[in-house]
């Protein structure tokens, strides 16, 4: 019998360990309780926690940072376009197009992997908490 395949990319330790990071650069830097997700390569969710005292919302917002990175291939904070254009791509995805700071892709070298999105703090230190995160993984080692 052979083993079931499985998407290239993020395993969920993985995941795991990158949403740990980013819960833990946000404590340690003073941010409010945040919510983080890692999404795999085809938008799906792997991993998502919020911090106690988070909002819930948050959570919801986390998944679709991460996920407007992957659909337009850079970081959510990277993307400007007129609000019309952003009002249709946002019905085109249900609502999961967020071009705002807090999502950024996971790579190794040109290969994307998945995305991860932070909501909960102002957008710029969402998208500090998970990029610190996921260049500390790309490089192996530990978050400064």
């Amino acid at each position: 019998m052979s083993a079931t395949p499985r998407l290239p990319g993020l395993t969920l330790a993985e995941a795991d360990q990158l949403v740990q990071a980013a819960l833990d650069v946000g404590a340690e830097r003073g941010f409010p309780p945040l919510a983080v997700a890692v999404v795999d390569v085809a938008g799906e969710v792997i991993v998502l926690r919020r911090a106690d005292g988070g909002m819930p919302m948050t959570s919801r917002i986390a998944v679709a940072k991460a996920r407007t990175a992957l659909l337009a291939l850079r970081s959510s904070g990277e993307i400007e376009l007129p609000g019309g254009i952003v009002d249709g791509i946002q019905h085109l995805y249900g609502g999961d197009f967020v071009p705002w700071a807090g999502g950024v892709l996971i790579t190794d070298g040109e290969v994307i992997l998945g995305a991860a999105g932070a909501s909960g703090a102002h957008a710029l230190e969402d998208e500090e908490a998970v990029g610190t995160a996921v260049r500390q993984w790309q490089g192996r080692g530990p978050v400064t």
